[in-house]
């Protein structure tokens, strides 16, 4: 009844006409911010859509279900229909890459000056996807190696199978690994929309330019975050909350931030962190060292140190003395 009344109520002299003009005002005043925000329609795009977030998800489920077949995409992969379902699936997630790989090209050229022809970057995006397909049997190595390092470093796994199915981390690393491979070759966006996705997903934020060695594990992983010039090494474990970050931005002449330098802390071989940590700038935290829950760092650490927070003291207060 609400709403009947709200429809009978509205003005009669809002009608089609007069919804038509006020969408042609808003259209106008929307076209005519186009040159002073931020999203500014690129000359050079010639027409060519953006890529698609949509698609992006579905080419990396699909380089999923290839690197785990009958864990991801068909389940009923057998050993007879492996090679068929491996081929067709690469082939469609091969249209899939170049496809969003060309469109996040066509993105990149926004000065005129460096701009490329659609053509030349279409070329580009089959390059990428050669190359991209060529390192996944690498990819799928390096992620096999993390499934068993979940399982080694939690009590609670029965196998590296059940890391795969069912661990958050995995599943970032998965997205990630592929994404930093894409961000290696110089593609723009694309690499960050997969990070991202894969952030909604697993709460993991690993940004796609941080380079991550073998055996990797991250336990729970909820508000994990690793910046992107972070250098991870061999059989490192890190837990949830922890965040490998950079200290504020360097200001160049012009007080504008000073990017692409190497901001983020390198962590050497076998070092544990756990919950809570905080580690900031290009320090280092020197192999086999144990970070504990909480620790603020910003200095180099040395190899095989351990560091925790100060013990906590008890005191008595009595009738409100000392609080």
């Amino acid at each position: 009844m609400a709403d009947i009344e709200l429809v009978d109520s509205f003005p009669h002299n809002h009608g089609a006409a007069a919804m038509d003009e006020v969408l042609r005002e808003v259209v106008d005043g929307l076209h005519a911010q186009r040159d002073s925000l931020a999203t500014p329609l690129r000359r050079v795009f010639r027409g060519h859509p953006l890529p698609s977030r949509t698609e992006i998800v579905q080419l990396v489920a699909l380089l999923r279900s290839v690197i785990f077949p009958g864990y991801f995409g068909n389940r009923d992969v057998t050993e007879e229909s492996l090679g068929y379902h491996m081929g067709a699936t690469l082939h469609r997630a091969s249209l899939i890459m170049v496809d969003e790989v060309h469109r996040g090209l066509c993105f990149a050229c926004d000065k005129e000056s460096e701009a490329r022809t659609p053509a030349a970057c279409l070329s580009h995006a089959r390059s990428v996807t050669t190359e991209l397909i060529r390192r996944l049997p690498e990819i799928r190595r390096l992620l096999a190696l993390d499934a068993v390092a979940a399982w080694e470093g939690d009590p609670a796994a029965s196998g590296p199978s059940e890391a795969i199915f069912c661990y958050p981390g995995v599943r970032a690393l998965t997205s990630h690994r592929i994404a930093h491979e894409l961000y290696r070759l110089g593609v723009p966006l694309i690499p960050r929309i997969i990070s991202e996705h894969a952030h909604s997903e697993t709460g993991i934020d690993i940004h796609p330019g941080a380079a991550i060695g073998e055996r990797f594990f991250i336990d729970h992983g909820t508000g994990v975050v690793i910046g992107e010039t972070t250098v991870i090494g061999n059989r490192v474990r890190i837990y949830q909350g922890v965040t490998l970050g950079a200290k504020s931005f360097p200001l160049d002449d012009q007080g504008n931030p000073i990017k692409g330098i190497d901001r983020h802390p390198i962590i050497e071989d076998e070092v544990t962190i756990y919950s809570g940590a905080t580690i900031l700038g290009r320090i280092t935290i020197g192999r086999g060292s144990v970070i504990g829950g909480n620790v603020w760092l910003t200095r180099d650490v040395p190899p095989g140190s351990r560091l925790s927070q100060g013990r906590p003291q008890s005191q008595v207060f009595e009738n409100g003395g000392g609080i």
